[in-house]
């Protein structure tokens, strides 16, 4: 049986504000913004190329789950953000005004550099070796 990893939901405050970050700023691709009545979508981006695992941007009901968004992984890096091309993904995220929290290094792993999304969450941009 062969499985893979479809969806992760990422919590968000405003619908249009994550889809405009994603899409305009990180460079994702809208996969899906359906209406689901009473205010509610189902909104799925993913990285460009992706044929993997989509974010299911959800927005935060109640204070509960306001209070998670951008504390997702408690404050360690809650999503790994593969590339094969890591400076030339850096150099445009970094023009399109992404916040890196560190400069590119080179570990035994990858090339990477740690990156907050709109809301604080960190993100790992990495190219593997």
């Amino acid at each position: 049986m062969a499985q893979t990893l479809g969806l992760v939901t990422l919590l968000v405050n405003d619908y249009d504000e994550a889809i405009d970050w994603f899409t305009r700023i990180a460079g994702f691709c809208l996969r899906e913004d359906t209406p689901q009545g009473s205010g509610k979508r189902w909104v799925v981006v993913t990285p460009p190329g992706s044929d993997g695992a989509g974010l299911l941007l959800a927005r935060a009901v109640g204070a509960e789950q306001a209070a998670a968004v951008g504390r997702q992984g408690g404050g360690r890096v809650l999503l790994f953000l593969h590339t094969d091309d890591f400076h030339a993904d850096h150099a445009r995220m970094v023009q399109a005004g992404v916040r890196f929290r560190e400069a590119p290094r080179e570990e035994p792993y990858a090339t990477v550099a740690v990156f907050e999304d709109l809301y604080g969450n960190p993100w790992d941009l990495l190219q593997p070796k």
